[in-house]
């Protein structure tokens, strides 16, 4: 039974291990690196990541900082199998980040994911997320979560990606540090922690600048993190999270077409330096988490927060297209606010004799959005003055979005087995307010309402201390965004509400071994079929309107190696096989807009394969540590299969193979820990594309990465 189960994990989905720092003694690295224990999988509820129903991986703080720059997740996210965290050396849009294919379509910010930093949500009631403000520097680690537990937090939630602060150490700590690196990367951060035992805090502040590897992307970013933890008793704590971002102006060199690629991967496209494409983004927010302990079998958790973010971006629309007055213009001006309550009861108790933890909530959100759409030219559309300008109001509404969810989830954890079950129930209601009436651009107000119930259900049983085995099903939901009603597809003004929510079954299978002391095997195998598939209708003018046109079917396996030999070497390795694709014909109008809504031109077969997805990655390194010297080199191998550029499957983005190589020292002199270290990526010096801009317009899909780059820091940190 043993060998056969092994059998299988080498050729199932295997989860990502976390490393753990170099000061932790071998007895408890191989426990903590083993055995990370997790609250994603259990809202509320710590568990071990070994014991869960679940495909869950735990990314640790020394990993993500580990010779990295520590700006962008997709340093980190490339290690975990399923996800597929592309960067797309354009600070002006957000990371390209996919769960076994949900999510691939996104232009703008992150769907199809939820994401959490702190316990707080980083993504709108609608569905619509943000990773820019997470803080990789004091970060103690990432989970990510895949699968079908993912349906019990609600919409969109084919994935959920959580960052968490480090707590402070006892006594004060303060650390510094900078890196430099090719394309003028620039980045300095500084840290303040400590603990007290009635206070605990952690607090840093980071500055990042390049010019860009491309022309026209140059980019400033400034961060602000927090975390303040009070324990006011034995049975109540509380937690203050407060973070901020600022990134103005950053320029955006759009995509380039295959020739334009071909010819000069490192220009920015023409018409981004004539409109002088570009975007400004500005966060603040705060968040406060009560937990308190009634009795020793109930406790309650309250979690609530408020932010607001400013986003103004400039296009590059032609202004013959912006000239009608029913078209919204080539500036996108988006003020933001939002806030939100998660109430939850922890109940632990006996079943059967066996221990029976019960969690039920309730979960209310709400995003209030103030959208302005400006021309970006001045004077006459036959002859402008200025492009790339601030012009004449085109768009004015107000927007709201609002969730109200209930769920529960109840764990039995017997000697042999453990079974989850869990239920979430979520309406999600828009509403939109239309201010810019003006002749043929009428009154666009309108309204629409989403519901859902998604139930889950995991079981794993344990066969040894060192062998699990599970199972899990789940449905799942996701509503349009605020930014895929934006437009309509007859070409008319107005939101979209005609968009149906998706849904979707997922069923996964899996095991989680560690036949050897300091070695995991973690595996699964998956599929999700969904219904109502949210895809492009039509992308012209910088404009993309939606449809529910097609069902999809994403199928894969994961797998991922993590073990240590002797005293210096270690191996982590993890493989990802996803088929991501339509499994019904559908009309698109890919030059748009469509001679009626009810009438698209150009067929996408069924069997295409979904844009914006690989049907193979694979991440490997081999580590060698000399810990007397405080030593530690690794060479990584990353790669990306072909990703499909569009519905119709008209054009590929090669499939790239990647050498990395790592080398970092540490010295630790009386109460002072000094770090360096030197990254070279991409050691051959090879051209390719490092993402593509799903379903485009124009035909410029391709993104190009950079060449050999390399990277240079060092960190210094004091106990008081």
């Amino acid at each position: 039974m043993k060998k056969t189960l092994l059998a299988a994990a080498a050729c199932a989905t295997l989860q990502a291990h976390a490393q753990t720092p170099a000061d932790v003694p071998p007895a408890q690295q191989a426990e903590r690196t083993l055995r990370p224990v997790v609250v994603t999988a259990t809202p509320g509820v710590a568990q071990q990541a070994f014991d869960t129903a679940a495909s869950i991986d735990v990314i640790d703080g020394a990993t993500i900082r580990n010779s990295q720059l520590q700006v962008n997740m997709s340093e980190s996210l490339v290690r975990v199998p399923g996800v597929i965290a592309l960067n797309r050396q354009n600070y002006a849009q957000d990371l390209q980040i996919s769960v076994r294919g949900f999510g691939a379509r996104s232009t703008f910010g992150v769907r199809g994911l939820r994401l959490y930093s702190d316990g707080i949500p980083a993504t709108a009631p609608d569905g619509q997320g943000q990773v820019s403000h997470f803080d990789l520097s004091s970060a103690d680690r990432i989970e990510v979560l895949r699968g079908p537990f993912s349906a019990l937090y609600g919409n969109s939630s084919g994935g959920v990606i959580s960052i968490f602060t480090a707590d402070g150490l006892p006594g004060m700590q303060a650390e510094g540090g900078a890196a430099v690196g090719s394309d003028g990367i620039r980045r300095v951060n500084a840290r303040f922690a400590g603990d007290n035992g009635t206070w605990n805090w952690n607090v840093g502040a980071t500055r990042f600048e390049t010019d860009g590897f491309r022309d026209h992307s140059a980019a400033k970013r400034e961060g602000l993190n927090g975390k303040l933890k009070w324990k006011g008793s034995a049975d109540t704590r509380v937690t203050l999270v407060a973070n901020a971002v600022d990134m103005p102006d950053v320029q955006d060199p759009l995509g380039l077409t295959r020739p334009e690629f071909q010819a000069n991967p490192r220009q920015a496209s023409p018409v981004a330096l004539l409109f002088d494409t570009r975007k400004s983004v500005e966060q603040q927010q705060v968040g406060l988490i009560v937990e308190h302990q009634l009795n020793p079998a109930n406790g309650l958790k309250l979690t609530t927060w408020r932010g607001q973010r400013s986003t103004e971006q400039f296009q590059a629309i032609p202004v013959g297209t912006q000239t009608p007055i029913t078209q919204p213009g080539g500036v996108i001006d988006l003020d933001r606010d939002y806030m939100g309550l998660d109430g939850q009861w922890i109940h632990k108790s006996r079943l059967a004799g066996s221990p029976l933890t019960f969690t039920a909530g309730v979960y209310a959100d709400e995003l209030k959005e103030h959208r302005q759409g400006f021309q970006n030219f001045t004077g006459a559309s036959a002859s402008p003055t200025a492009l790339g300008v601030i012009g004449a109001l085109r768009r004015d509404e107000d927007n709201r979005v609002r969730s109200f969810d209930q769920y529960a989830q109840a764990n039995w954890e017997r000697e042999r087995f453990g079974l989850t079950l869990g239920v979430r129930h979520s309406t999600v209601r828009f509403r939109s307010q239309d201010h810019f009436i003006v002749g043929a651009n009428g009154d666009d107000s309108g309204a629409a309402k989403y519901s859902a119930t998604t139930p889950m259900a995991g079981l794993v049983y344990h066969v040894n201390d060192n062998l699990n085995v599970y199972a899990s099903v789940g449905r799942g939901f996701e509503t349009p965004t605020f930014n895929e009603v934006s437009y309509r597809p007859n070409g008319q003004t107005g939101l979209n509400f005609d968009l149906k929510s998706a849904y979707s079954r997922h069923y996964e299978v899996g095991v989680k071994a560690e036949p050897v002391r300091n070695w995991r095997v973690n595996a699964a195998l998956f599929q999700a079929n969904t219904s109502d598939e949210i895809v492009v209708l039509t992308n012209q003018g910088g404009r993309s309107t939606f449809q529910n046109a097609s069902s999809t079917r994403r199928r894969g396996l994961e797998a991922a190696l993590a073990g240590s030999w002797a005293q210096a070497w270690s191996t982590y390795a993890a493989l990802t096989w996803l088929d991501a694709s339509y499994r019904t014909a559908f009309l698109t109008c890919p030059g748009g807009p469509c001679p009626t809504a009810a009438n698209p031109a150009v067929p996408v077969p069924a069997g295409n394969r979904i844009p914006g997805i690989p049907r193979a990655s694979a991440f490997a390194e081999l580590v060698y540590k000399h810990r007397p010297w405080g030593l530690e080199a690794g060479i990584e191998v990353r790669y990306t299969g072909r990703i499909a550029v569009d519905d119709r499957n008209t054009d590929f983005a090669p499939a790239a193979t990647l050498f990395n190589l790592r080398l970092a020292l540490a010295q630790n002199v009386q109460r002072w820990t000094v770090r360096e270290f030197v990254r070279v990526d991409n050691l051959a010096g090879r051209d390719y594309i490092g993402s593509v801009i799903v379903n485009e317009g124009n035909s410029r899909f391709f993104e190009p990465a950079p060449g050999r780059t390399w990277l240079l820091g060092v960190s210094a940190a004091y106990a008081f």
